[in-house]
């Protein structure tokens, strides 16, 4: 039997205990109802073959970025890091490491010691007045955050190597030397973009002048994430992220990596697969609710792919159909809230919630109660539905991705099969009951020729800054 039968067959069965689920969640929603509801979600729903044309789009634009005459007009900007090597198990010292992704800023201070990672953390806030502010009050910020930690640990008179997670597209130049492109994610700090983040963040320590550091690596979070996983695993050379954006990044083959000099050995890749589709391509697969959520962000018109399957939009999306539902009055008897009509009331974390199976539709119903809606039961099973499409399709775009860049490596290779391990963070992947199940499957039947290990980050990207201080420390020496 053929490889594509028998992933043909084994899609059939996968779909089958799917429906067999489905079967279960859908009782007790009429027939009729679910016939016209399914009208409004069948556009979420993609097939193998969509999967696997999507899959073939992806590789196309990896190229392209790769190549160094088209990098610069491609969507998916596979962004060379300069981390040349993985941990190899001998790394010991003391590193800061600095976490930048989000709402929150992390501090970290890691002890390698005898194969073993002490980890000292503080979580700090990022105002909302500074996420849109002048870029040098955002410095500023990081660094204040910094100075109160090495207050606290006794780490002031230390000159201690630091790896930044700086989790926003960037161009980097060298290991301690990286250009943001774009923000993302909300941030919208002037004059940071086109800007070294590191030079940014040396001159307001050094404005503040109670504190020295010492070298810096920069990585992006999924750099991070590979790098802080590697160290348990060294045959992990994919780094993924699924949850307030996503990303990934992978160890390439220098050859392929015409941008940079050299073509020994491997370069890690920083994918920005976030980006795919700001060129259209995905414009077939793109439902009326992703571009309302596109064109009512801080961002419209870029991070396409990104805005269909992380945390920071999923929720918006079941917002907005369930807004198409009841003006059409298929829920809530054709009467919405003044929450349920407002942007963001409806957060990622109720899908997850609404979709545990024991607990999920108890959860329904007290949301739906918090969103000052008139429900029955029907309407919540509506719900849940409409909360497991939106995200099974998050599952399976991210496991096209994934596998587009196994099927690659091992391409690359010129392996008949190959052998390789995730490490992935985010949570999305960490807290929706279903996802990671999801993702997993889809990946082995759209990447049959590989066999992928998944491995959770423990300690998040900022683990695996401090790793890549630790290693480039190494490599120096």
């Amino acid at each position: 039997m053929s490889n594509a039968e028998t992933n043909s067959e084994s899609f059939v069965e996968m779909a089958r205990m799917n429906d067999d689920t489905a079967t279960l969640r859908l009782d007790g929603i009429p027939a009729d109802t679910l016939s016209k509801v399914q009208k409004y979600l069948e556009n979420f729903q993609l097939s193998l073959e969509k999967l696997q044309i999507i899959s073939a789009r992806l590789r196309k634009d990896m190229i392209r970025g790769l190549g160094k005459h088209t990098h610069h007009s491609a969507s998916v900007k596979m962004l060379p890091t300069f981390v040349r090597a993985t941990p190899d198990g001998t790394e010991k010292g003391d590193f800061l490491a600095l976490d930048l992704g989000g709402t929150n800023f992390r501090v970290l201070h890691v002890r390698v010691v005898e194969e073993e990672q002490k980890v000292l953390k503080m979580d700090y806030t990022i105002p909302q007045k500074i996420m849109v502010g002048p870029g040098e009050q955002l410095f500023d910020h990081i660094a204040a955050c910094l100075s109160k930690f090495l207050d606290l640990e006794n780490l002031k008179g230390q000159t201690l190597p630091l790896g930044f997670t700086f989790s926003f597209p960037c161009e980097q130049k060298e290991i301690d030397k990286s250009i943001l492109i774009r923000w993302t994610k909300g941030f919208d700090c002037s004059g940071v973009e086109g800007q070294d983040v590191v030079r940014l963040l040396k001159e307001a320590i050094r404005r503040r002048g109670d504190y020295e550091i010492g070298t810096v690596a920069m990585v992006n979070d999924t750099v991070g994430t590979m790098m802080s996983c590697g160290y348990k695993d060294q045959s992990c050379e994919i780094g993924m992220i699924i949850g307030t954006g996503t990303n990934a990044c992978y160890m390439e083959e220098m050859k392929n990596v015409t941008r940079v000099e050299g073509e020994d050995g491997r370069m890690c890749i920083n994918t920005e697969w976030g980006g795919f589709g700001d060129d259209g391509s995905l414009k077939d697969i793109l439902t009326e609710f992703d571009e309302v959520v596109d064109k009512t962000s801080i961002n419209p018109g870029v991070h396409t792919f990104e805005k269909m399957i992380s945390g920071m939009y999923l929720g918006e999306i079941v917002r907005l159909v369930l807004v198409r539902l009841t003006e059409d009055k298929l829920l809530f008897k054709g009467k919405a809230s003044a929450a349920l009509l407002t942007q963001g009331t409806f957060e990622t974390k109720f899908i997850s919630e609404i979709e545990e199976e024991d607990t999920g539709l108890e959860t329904a119903k007290k949301i739906l109660t918090e969103l000052d809606l008139d429900w029955d039961s029907v309407d919540a099973r509506v719900v849940r539905l409409v909360c497991d499409t939106v995200s099974s399709r998050s599952a399976r775009l991210c496991a096209a991705a994934l596998a587009t860049i196994a099927n690659h490596i091992r391409v690359n290779r010129g392996l008949d099969h190959l052998e390789t391990t995730v490490g992935v963070d985010g949570a999305v992947y960490r807290k929706h009951p279903n996802f990671s199940d999801e993702l997993q499957a889809m990946t082995r039947l759209l990447a049959p020729k590989c066999d992928v290990t998944f491995i959770l980050s423990e300690d998040v990207s900022g683990k695996g800054a401090a790793m890549m201080a630790a290693v480039a420390q190494r490599l120096a020496l």
